[in-house]
């Protein structure tokens, strides 16, 4: 597992279209989720132990917003053929076993994660009604051990994208590295 800390882009930079496909067969861009005021996208898979360790998190925080117009959508950007425990059946599994309240889409190309300058899983991107970044970083500040976070970061840009604020201080995420496909 190589360690990376995610690329922090410009805010207010505009979100990036895509047309992916879901775990429950459905296609998806950004006009699925006009309706919601908030949209957090979590370059996600499903064999990081990063992601592994705050999937409940992130799977608390969108029940928790969910009725205050706050989507999450999860995006695997893996190459699924020299990982298939990244292919869309294990995506499904993952779902089905851990009751993911959010779409959990396959970047199949890796295009949207090339778009998104997306680094390593998990890699989290907030955007504001307009669909402008609003933040770019870390779930909060011990992705091991829940019991020890002092500081929920992205339970705050939440709150501050919600009220249409960017979040002053972005600590990049870590994680593994994107799994790249060769050329």
């Amino acid at each position: 597992m190589a360690l990376m800390h995610s690329n922090v882009r410009p805010l207010e930079s505009p979100a990036k279209d895509f047309d992916l496909l879901g775990t429950d067969d459905q296609r998806y861009s950004l006009d699925s989720f006009k309706d919601k005021k908030v949209l957090v996208i979590v370059f996600m898979c499903n064999h990081c132990p990063y992601v592994k360790a705050v999937l409940q998190r992130l799977i608390d925080l969108q029940n928790e917003w969910i009725d205050q117009g706050v989507q999450f959508i999860g995006i695997n950007p893996n190459d699924t053929v020299k990982y298939p425990d990244d292919s869309m059946e294990n995506m499904k599994k993952l779902v089905s076993e851990g009751k993911i309240p959010f779409p959990y889409l396959l970047d199949e190309t890796q295009e949207v994660a090339k778009a998104y300058d997306a680094i390593c899983t998990p890699d989290i991107f907030v955007y504001g009604e307009e669909r402008t970044l609003l933040y770019q970083g870390r779930l909060d500040d011990d992705w091991q051990n829940p019991d020890k976070v002092t500081r929920y970061d992205l339970a705050e840009a939440i709150q501050m994208a919600n009220d249409g604020i960017v979040l002053e201080e972005q600590i990049p995420s870590m994680g593994c590295s994107i799994k790249w496909k060769e050329k």
